[in-house]
């Protein structure tokens, strides 16, 4: 590490950042990062773009009801902020006023960088900001991308078990591919790397959860250069730490996404109100490059950035940002108690929530931290016990909300928890009684919210991703969809309660059938046994749904052909979690009475039918259906 302090220099159209690692160049005053120097290589980005195509924040809007607005962030105003031998901090202003009305977004956005001494990386966060008066408008993604050389950067690294030699991006145009059912989709043809041939390619296969999402990026091999993406807190991104983000992708691209529709749709996409205030910091995330000598195994690098993530989180929140919008870790409350479970047809006495996940989320309902977009979350893992702490929260109004792997639905308490600037707040026990009428008749699934548990097929071994080969999450594979067909290309899956296994008999999606050039609306069959009918009580179906897409679940009773169903949840979902390979998307939870006198002695019959076939990706992703019988 170098003891060279940090330098800024800046000039007409450009400051460049130097600390004797690494030098950062930015247009001035639009802050584009037009070019990395480390290690050697003179510019990591990738040269033959436009200076404005290299590493830079954008952002897709639009006006209520207008179409929608691709944005690439450029300041209009220059400020040092901090300059020392330890520390550089420069900002890039672009203000709004109404004289831009219809061109810009409606925001005050305040994009700023740091650079350390000694430090291998630069941090940029970004200060947004729309005043009372201004008009509104949707907000559909804000994110930051770098493009890096496509000479140098080959092999990818998102987790542990996806690391891989990649495309070039020349690999995805015409002549050398082939587009699949959607454009991110591609089949290799005629790849530059001929290893690669037969490969499917897809973006959406590298996506993550967020709470798994902390590093990801890239390794040039010659010369052995890293190039890392780390996110320290997911306290400023959308929608809480199961949702899923673009990581990165073939270009090569990497991405810092603080907010996107992606496995949740229109829902996700926040609207803000004529006379709505709203003030938000993105960020810092941490640029992270790292090198090895000649010789060593440049993988490695891979190792370190994790090494490097890791001790990001430890130092979170940061003690050296320069924003009063930012705050400190001793400006910062905590909050900590235990969760426990009530449902006494399982266990008479409470019981421990152990791996609940508890969290702090602007006030809302039951669940709507899964669509929340404006606020901060902050969440923390229960312990064996129950017990759970939620550190770093940032002063403000919060609901407490949980949920609980094994028990369907969400807790959530409406009672407004104050965080103030040092305070702890001791929470107690907490009691939460999960949705239950009566004991379990038969279950299918584990209420996990992901449809992962059920069966998923062998890819076509024509459309094979190879680092997805033997993968735990086989259904990042592409083209799963199509497989219903092929296993039931006349008549629908059937499941027998006490005879049939979810994990093989139970499809992951219940998608359209295609037939010749058309779809059709598929029914699936549960078959179950009842002895000693209540007629005169009221037997409950509960229906979690892991993930749906324009998608319409009807439930009929021992009648397939009734002309109204006993329950319809009309069309529900945005997700595009089939098409995306998510397994899962915006949780739901559904409840049915079915009266006794529906029911028969002996073998029933309840039909799911999904009727919405305007194409292969409308279809619903179950998590887990049970049955109760009448309290007792």
């Amino acid at each position: 590490m170098s003891s060279h302090g940090v330098h800024l220099h800046v000039h007409d159209r450009y400051v460049v950042m130097d600390n004797g690692i690494l030098q950062v160049t930015l247009s001035k005053p639009g802050g584009i990062i037009t070019g990395i120097e480390y290690n050697g290589i003179d510019n990591v980005l990738e040269v033959r773009n436009k200076e404005t195509n290299r590493g830079y924040w954008d952002l897709h809007w639009n006006e209520p009801g207008g179409k929608g607005i691709f944005d690439v962030i450029s300041g209009v105003t220059f400020r040092v902020i901090v300059e020392t031998e330890e520390q550089v901090e420069i900002s890039f202003l672009r203000t709004w006023d109404p004289s831009l009305e219809g061109k810009y977004i409606p925001l005050n956005i305040d994009k700023r960088f740091i650079m350390l001494r000694g430090s291998s990386g630069v941090y940029s966060y970004g200060i947004y900001e729309h005043l009372k008066d201004w008009p509104g408008f949707e907000l559909g993604e804000t994110r930051i991308a770098f493009k890096l050389r496509k000479d140098k950067f080959h092999y990818m690294a998102v987790a542990d078990d996806r690391k891989r030699i990649m495309p070039f991006p020349d690999d995805l145009c015409k002549g050398r591919c082939q587009t699949l059912d959607y454009q991110e989709a591609s089949l290799l043809t005629a790849p530059c790397d001929p290893r690669l041939q037969g490969e499917v390619d897809d973006k959406y296969q590298y996506s993550c959860e967020n709470k798994d999402l902390r590093v990801h990026g890239w390794i040039s091999f010659d010369p052995p250069v890293g190039f890392w993406q780390i996110t320290p807190s997911n306290e400023f991104r959308s929608g809480g730490p199961l949702k899923q983000n673009l990581t990165s992708h073939v270009g090569p691209t990497t991405l810092a996404v603080f907010h996107s529709t992606h496995y949740a749709g229109k829902t996700m996409m926040p609207r803000f109100e004529h006379g709505e205030p709203w003030k938000k910091v993105y960020g810092p995330v941490f640029i992270y490059l790292n090198s090895t000598a000649n010789g060593d195994d440049p993988l490695c690098l891979w190792d370190d950035a994790k090494i490097k993530m890791m001790a990001e989180v430890e130092r979170w929140p940061y003690s050296f940002v320069a924003s009063d919008d930012y705050p400190k870790s001793e400006e910062r409350g905590t909050a900590r108690g235990r969760l426990l479970i009530r449902d006494r047809f399982i266990n008479n006495d409470l019981i421990s929530a152990r791996g609940a996940y508890v969290g702090l989320a602007p006030p809302g309902d039951s669940g709507s931290w899964q669509i929340e977009c404006k606020g901060y979350q902050f969440w923390a893992i229960a312990d064996e016990a129950g017990y759970f702490s939620i550190g770093n929260v940032r002063p403000g109004e919060y609901n407490l909300y949980a949920w609980v792997p094994s028990f369907i639905g969400d807790y959530h308490n409406g009672t407004i928890v104050r965080v103030t600037s040092g305070c702890m707040i001791e929470m107690g026990d907490i009691v939460y009684e999960p949705p239950r009428d009566g004991p379990t008749l038969w279950e299918i699934g584990i209420p996990d919210r992901k449809a992962s548990e059920f069966f998923i097929p062998d890819p076509d071994p024509t459309l094979v991703n190879r680092v997805l080969v033997h993968h735990q999450d086989r259904f990042r594979q592409y083209g799963l969809w199509k497989k219903y067909t092929d296993m039931y290309p006349n008549d629908d899956l059937v499941y027998t309660v006490g005879v049939s296994d979810y994990r093989r008999d139970w499809f992951f999606a219940h998608v359209p059938r295609k037939k010749g050039d058309v779809h059709e609306g598929t029914t699936w069959q549960i078959i179950f046994n009842l002895e000693n009918i209540d007629q005169k009580a009221n037997y409950k179906l509960r229906v979690a749904i892991a993930s749906a897409t324009l998608a319409e679940l009807q439930i009929r009773i021992n009648d397939a052909e009734a002309i109204r169903p006993l329950f319809t949840t009309g069309l529900i979902g945005r997700d595009n979690s089939i098409a995306r390979h998510g397994i899962h998307g915006v949780y739901m939870l559904y409840a049915v009475n079915i009266p006794g006198n529906r029911l028969v002695q002996g073998d029933n019959t309840i039909f799911l039918k999904q009727p919405r076939c305007n194409g292969p990706f409308q279809g619903i992703m179950y998590d887990y259906i049970r049955l109760e019988g009448p309290p007792s």
